[in-house]
């Protein structure tokens, strides 16, 4: 439900008006104070200036040229703070040498290596092992298609061990229509696969290019 509208004196929206770059804090105490208004809010002041597009002229955002405020000033010295700041040539906890690997909460190995990260310009980046030795190995993953660990163990980054195949195959060796893939005796992978396979190029046939 909707409250009763705030109506305002021919004076009191000029008054406003020509005080519309002020902080609006400072704006309300004082239009409250001038004009004793006591039923207006800082929230109803500030949603007046909106609607008349009364802006104040400030972005939030340093221009060019603006001095910062604290320019030349140190940080106060204080011993618990001193304490925790980095030192000249300290080793952030978290920095990995080129080789480190971590897991992911998926279970796939990473691991760090020697190329420019795209994102942050970095000297290093994570890469994902079985992808990245794969890559080495057989040049980049094909458009459209995903790599499939053949032996269910995602920390075997054995580039034998992975395999390229379409993403739209993926879905048939999730366990929705049989057995789970990655949960099934080694025996029976291959014949899954194979499976999976002709199942996916038989619906190509029928709809479309295989791998679309």
């Amino acid at each position: 439900m909707k409250g009763r509208a705030i109506e305002y004196l021919p004076e009191e929206l000029a008054w406003v008006e020509a005080n519309k770059t002020l902080p609006r804090e400072q704006m309300w105490r004082r239009f409250c104070f001038l004009f004793q208004r006591q039923d207006v809010s800082k929230t109803h002041l500030a949603a007046l200036c909106k609607r008349n597009g009364w802006l104040t002229g400030r972005t939030g955002c340093f221009e060019k040229g603006q001095v910062p405020l604290n320019k030349g000033k140190t940080m106060p010295f204080h011993p618990n703070s001193a304490a925790t700041r980095f030192k000249k040539g300290q080793r952030p906890v978290n920095k990995l040498d080129i080789g480190a690997e971590s897991i992911d909460r998926d279970g796939y190995v990473k691991i760090c290596v020697a190329e420019p990260n795209p994102w942050t310009g970095a000297p290093t980046r994570m890469a994902f092992k079985h992808r990245w030795l794969w890559e080495k190995a057989n040049g980049p993953v094909p458009e459209g298609h995903a790599l499939k660990c053949l032996d269910g163990d995602k920390r075997n980054c054995d580039p034998s061990n992975w395999e390229a195949v379409p993403r739209g195959l993926l879905p048939r060796l999730s366990g929705r229509w049989r057995m789970p893939y990655d949960s099934a005796p080694a025996e029976l992978k291959p014949t899954l696969l194979a499976i999976a396979k002709l199942e996916h190029a038989a619906r190509g046939r029928r709809k479309g290019p295989v791998g679309i």
